[in-house]
């Protein structure tokens, strides 16, 4: 048990039920017995909650049924009792219409299953894009003792011979050839298969691999835990290490509001920087940061977007995988090369500084994790952008785009919506050109429903034969942080809510100045107004249920995308007593 013990067992949430006088006390018990445990298994100690996003349509956690008896062996170890707790589990691959739309009833979920059973800390097992930003949104709002557990990223992956092809970034590049007639579908199907060959997340710096690292870089998880591989056996050693510490923090009365700070915040949006993380991190962090009540903008990326440059050569922005990462010397090894331009003073779960946590740690391939002399892109990987079509803001993977295409001013092709975009992309008689500008409408947090990752629009089918692999994009939508390309993200207001890009027609003039953060099309302010005053909203998507509650109360992308009534500052109480 911890040395620095700074609550007795009176003062723990879980007493005001196991501890309770008569009946109520008596009563959870001995239900508590009904399930095989004894006093001593119970009685007199922390409980710790283990929330298990696992289920059998979500592949990166596939390996969590181990993971969660390796937390309990370490929960019982340190004198703790576990109880495993399910959590709305998020899958990727297989949620529709969004998982961002579920992020949030993730969050919720995480929040009120905490508040509402006898739990003295928690241990969050995470990974799948959504769910790491969610199981913390909802521990920082509850804000009790919690830790973070990674999923880990699943092995590189190989295909006849060929290594380091990357979950997402390589398929994508394969689907293209596959639909330029240079592959076969046999080819496609088994080369999609060779990049997925383990439990755990996506192996390039996607979405998963982004957030799990920013989690660290916030002080969430055990130090260097999000670079650990899902197989590696120390992934197996930081679940059960993580479970002795969670008893620690609950004795210490170490919280999230105690470890993370604005700060922290900054430190991660240099870090995801550096990392040429997922587009995704700026909804995510903005979120994050809202239900700890501190105040983060584009504006605090923006200012980061120059303070370094990118030096993990994963891919998508890249050439390796988060295997090689790890063994290069992970996370730890590339805020050592960053320490510079990180507030080191800041804290972790494990009660030490980033400072002390990183002391000692640096590359062990320099191909891998570049020193700032040398980096794979001389600035910051994601660029914010502002002008008449994004007032609020609009997000480029700088460092995944082509560059000659970071300054360029072309006309319009407009897809009111997804269902549009798919029926015609590949139509023959599409008068576009490689200096089109592919526009995407009604794709936003309210308008698609959910904001999803459609960003990446395919290339037409004609533009493909002839060679061209990448236009500018643009929409409201999200896209995956395994993808890539000249793709504009998260226009911000969005289309569905009279946002300017509702307003673009087909032939207008887009321009696009990376340099000059600006994103405008070009029309009078006169043609402007009048189609603003044209303009009619669409019919909701639903009127009843958990979607219609998101659409009426979902922010926008540059407030996180988060529930207002979940956003709001202030804290819930924990539910009174009651005689059973």
């Amino acid at each position: 048990m911890t040395k620095d013990k700074k609550i007795a067992l009176a003062d723990l949430r879980s007493q005001r039920w196991f501890g309770a006088s008569g009946q109520p006390g008596n009563h959870k018990s001995y239900r508590t017995k009904q399930m095989g445990y004894t006093s001593e298994d119970f009685q007199g100690k922390p409980v710790i909650g283990i929330l298990n996003t696992w289920s059998d349509l979500n592949s990166c956690h596939t390996h969590f049924p181990q993971r969660v008896e390796e937390v309990k062996r370490g929960i019982w170890q340190a004198g703790g009792f576990p109880v495993e707790l399910p959590a709305l589990s998020v899958g990727e691959t297989y949620v529709r219409p969004s998982t961002l739309i579920y992020r949030n009833l993730l969050a919720m979920d995480t929040e009120e299953i905490l508040r509402s059973h006898p739990i003295d800390g928690a241990v969050l097992m995470g990974g799948c894009d959504k769910t790491t930003p969610a199981l913390l949104m909802g521990a920082a709002s509850m804000n009790i003792p919690a830790i973070f557990v990674p999923a880990g990223a699943m092995l590189s992956g190989h295909f006849r011979g060929r290594r380091n092809l990357g979950t997402g970034s390589s398929t994508w590049a394969a689907l293209a050839d596959f639909r330029a007639g240079k592959i076969d579908e046999k080819t496609w199907r088994a080369f999609g298969e060779g990049t997925a060959r383990s439990p755990g997340t996506c192996n390039t710096m996607g979405t998963a691999s982004t957030m799990t690292s920013l989690a660290d870089v916030l002080g969430m998880t055990l130090p260097g835990a999000s670079s650990i591989p899902a197989v590696d056996s120390t992934h197996s050693q930081m679940a059960s290490t993580a479970g002795r510490r969670i008893v620690e923090m609950v004795w210490e009365d170490l919280r999230p509001r105690d470890v993370v700070t604005r700060a922290s915040f900054l430190n991660a949006i240099v870090t995801d920087m550096a990392l040429s993380g997922s587009t995704n991190s700026l909804i995510h962090l903005i979120a994050m940061a809202r239900r700890l009540n501190i105040d983060l903008s584009l504006d605090d990326f923006s200012a980061a977007a120059e303070a370094v440059p990118v030096i993990c050569n994963l891919q998508p922005s890249g050439k390796y995988l988060m295997e090689d990462f790890y063994y290069s010397g992970g996370l730890r090894a590339l805020l050592s090369v960053i320490r510079d331009h990180l507030d080191l003073s800041c804290m972790t779960v494990t009660g030490r500084t980033l400072g002390e946590e990183i002391e000692g740690a640096a590359p062990y391939d320099d191909e891998v994790i570049r020193p700032l002399s040398d980096p794979v892109y001389a600035a910051g990987g994601l660029v914010v952008l502002k002008g008449n079509l994004a007032p609020r803001g609009a997000v480029l993977k700088r460092a995944a785009a082509s560059p000659n295409l970071l300054q360029h001013t072309g006309p319009a092709i407009v897809f009111k919506n997804f269902k549009e975009m798919l029926a015609q992309i590949d139509n023959p008689d599409l008068d576009v050109t490689p200096d089109s500008v592919l526009v995407l409408q009604d794709a936003g947090p309210t308008g698609a429903p959910g904001m999803p990752e459609w960003g990446m629009l395919p290339i037409p089918k004609k533009l493909l034969e002839q060679g061209v692999r990448d236009m500018v994009r643009l929409s409201d939508a999200r896209m995956s942080g395994t993808s890539y390309g000249t793709c504009i993200l998260h226009v911000c207001p969005e289309s569905r809510v009279g946002g300017p890009l509702a307003l673009v027609k087909t032939g207008d003039l887009i321009s696009l100045d990376t340099e000059g953060r600006s994103l405008d099309l070009l029309i009078s302010e006169e043609e402007f107004a009048r189609r603003r005053a044209e303009w009619v909203p669409p019919p909701p998507h639903y009127e009843r249920g958990y979607g219609a509650l998101f659409s009426q109360h979902v922010l926008q992308a540059d407030e996180g995308c988060d529930l207002d009534f979940l956003a709001k500052p202030g804290d819930t109480p924990d539910p009174e007593a009651r005689f059973s």
